[in-house]
C-alpha cells in the first residue's frame, strides 16, 4: 500500500525586492513617468540624483538595470547601484545584493557575501532576508550548519507572515530540527502558511490530517487540503490525494470537495 509523503524544506526566496518607489517631491517626475511606462524619462530624472548619492535613486536605478526597464538589462550595473544604496542602509537594496551574491547574478557567487548582506537586511526586519538566513543556516551554505540558528531566523520571519518561513518552521517542528519535535506546533505553522495559499504547506497539512499528527485524524480534511494544493499544481499533493481517495467513501469525497471549494471562495477564512 502506498503511503502519503510530505514535502521538505522550501527553497530560498530568490525574487528581488521591488520595495516602494519613493514619492518624495524630487522623485515625482520620475515616479509619474514610471507609472506611465515611460522608463527613459524616469531614468533621466533619477540618474543625476543617484550620482549625487541619493540612496532611493540609486536603488531605483538598480531595479531598472536589473529588470531592463528603460535600459539594456545589465546585472553588473544593477549590483553597482544596489551596493551604493545598500551601503547607505537601504534595506531592500541590502536584500537584493545578498540575493545576487547568492545566485551569482552580476557577481561571482559568494555565500559569505550573501550572508553578510542578508544579515544587514535581517537586522532591519526584512522578512525575506530572515527567511533566507534560516535556510542558509539549515543547509550550511557559507556558514556552519546550525538548526537552532535556522529556527531563530525562521521564527522572526514567520512572525511577520512570511509563508516560506512559516512552512519551514513547521517542517523543523515536525522533524525535531533545532526544536523539540512537536506535531501540534508543526501543524499550526503549516496552517498559517496554508491559509496564505502556500501549496506545500497545504499539502503537508493534508498529510498530517491523514495520519492524525498534531490534529485529529480526518481524511475529509486531509482530502480537502490536498485537493487545494493539487489545484495549485503541487504534484506531491495530487499523488497523495489520489492515494487517500481510494480509501474514502463517495459521500466523504464529495464532502471534502465541497469544503475545498468553500475554503477557497472564503479566501481560507475559517478553514
Amino acid at each position: 500500500m502506498k503511503h502519503a509523503m510530505k514535502s521538505g524544506v522550501l527553497g530560498l526566496s530568490l525574487l528581488l525586492a521591488n520595495g516602494s518607489i519613493a514619492h518624495a517631491q524630487d522623485f515625482e517626475k520620475g515616479y509619474e513617468a514610471l507609472e506611465k511606462g515611460d522608463y527613459s524619462t524616469a531614468l533621466k530624472e533619477w540618474s543625476p540624483l543617484a550620482e549625487q548619492g541619493n540612496s532611493e535613486a540609486q536603488y531605483n536605478l538598480g531595479l531598472m538595470y536589473n529588470n531592463g526597464h528603460g535600459v539594456t538589462q545589465n546585472f553588473n550595473e544593477a549590483v553597482k547601484w544596489f551596493r551604493l544604496a545598500a551601503m547607505q542602509g537601504k534595506v531592500e537594496a541590502q536584500y537584493n545584493i545578498g540575493t545576487m551574491y547568492l545566485t551569482g547574478q552580476g557577481v561571482t557567487q559568494d555565500f559569505k557575501e550573501a550572508l553578510k548582506w542578508y544579515r544587514l537586511a535581517a537586522a532591519q526586519g526584512n522578512a525575506e532576508a530572515q527567511s533566507n538566513l534560516g535556510l542558509m543556516y539549515g543547509k550550511g551554505d557559507g556558514v556552519t550548519q546550525d538548526y537552532n540558528e535556522a529556527v531563530r531566523w525562521y521564527r522572526l520571519s514567520a512572525a511577520q507572515g512570511n509563508t516560506d518561513a512559516q512552512f519551514n518552521l513547521g517542517y523543523m517542528y515536525e522533524n525535531g530540527r533545532g526544536v523539540v519535535q512537536d506535531f501540534t506546533e508543526a501543524a499550526s505553522w503549516y496552517r498559517l502558511a496554508a491559509k496564505q495559499g502556500n501549496a506545500r504547506a497545504q499539502s503537508n497539512l493534508g498529510v498530517m490530517y491523514h495520519y492524525g499528527q498534531g490534529v485529529i485524524q480526518d481524511n475529509v480534511y486531509a482530502h480537502m487540503w490536498l485537493n487545494i494544493a493539487a489545484s495549485s499544481g503541487d504534484d506531491v499533493a495530487l499523488k497523495n490525494r489520489d492515494i487517500i481517495t481510494k480509501s474514502m467513501a463517495a459521500a466523504d469525497i464529495s464532502k471534502a470537495q465541497g469544503l475545498a471549494r468553500a475554503c477557497v471562495q472564503k479566501n481560507f477564512e475559517g478553514c
